[in-house]
């Protein structure tokens, strides 16, 4: 029992400091974002990529596709999903606090005077020079990330598709989403019965050469 107990003290002093850094990592970048979910990217790659590398940049990719196509806010649900890939349950529960607390403390202090403040000439060039700085951010990460993503022909046709629909035919993006996760299945469903159809002939063609022997 005592060994038992050793070892749960231990494994709890090594959870905590790791929720810390959880809670932090994403406070700094609930702080430091305007603009939405999506305007988070940036901060959340340099933050959990190149800083503190608990992920790949295909691993932020698939966790803002499954952030989109499930309810909720893109950001909270990408923070949920790190902090449980790196500490369980309490971790994503950590992880959420971390990503929401700047916003709420914000919106508690600005609450009450928020009219007031939007009135000012300077408030409003300060507001529209960030929106300048997100959409830069946006860009730039979205070019770096387009270069693991597409990979083929195939790849470009979609993403040109997606982006007609949405942004000209204003086709409701959950649409979207569901229809390129259909095609992903049966793009993924064709490539490997390709990959056993040649497994098949290269089975086959050896086969033949032993029997020829």
């Amino acid at each position: 029992m005592e060994e038992i107990n050793e070892e749960e003290k231990g494994a709890q002093k090594k959870l905590l400091p790791k929720l810390i850094e959880l809670f932090f990592a994403f406070f700094r970048t609930g702080i430091f974002t305007f603009g939405g979910g999506l305007a988070m990217m940036p901060m959340l790659q340099k933050e959990l990529i190149e800083k503190k590398h608990w992920l790949t940049e295909e691993d932020l990719i698939d966790y803002y596709a499954i952030g989109q196509s499930t309810p909720g806010i893109i950001a909270v649900n990408v923070a949920t999903f790190v902090g449980y890939r790196q500490a369980g349950i309490i971790g994503a529960i950590v992880a959420t606090l971390g990503i929401i607390s700047p916003s709420i403390i914000i919106i508690t202090i600005l609450a009450g005077t928020i009219n007031s403040i939007s009135e000012y000439p300077r408030v409003q060039a300060a507001l529209k020079g960030i929106n300048v700085a997100v959409a830069a951010l946006l860009t730039t990460v979205i070019i770096k990330f387009a270069k693991k993503t597409i990979k083929n022909v195939w790849n470009v046709l979609y993403m040109l598709a997606a982006f007609f629909c949405i942004f000209w035919l204003k086709v409701p993006s959950f649409i979207v989403i569901i229809t390129a996760i259909i095609l992903g299945c049966l793009n993924t469903l064709r490539l490997q019965k390709k990959a056993a159809t040649l497994e098949k002939s290269a089975e086959q063609k050896a086969e033949n050469q032993e029997e020829t022997k």
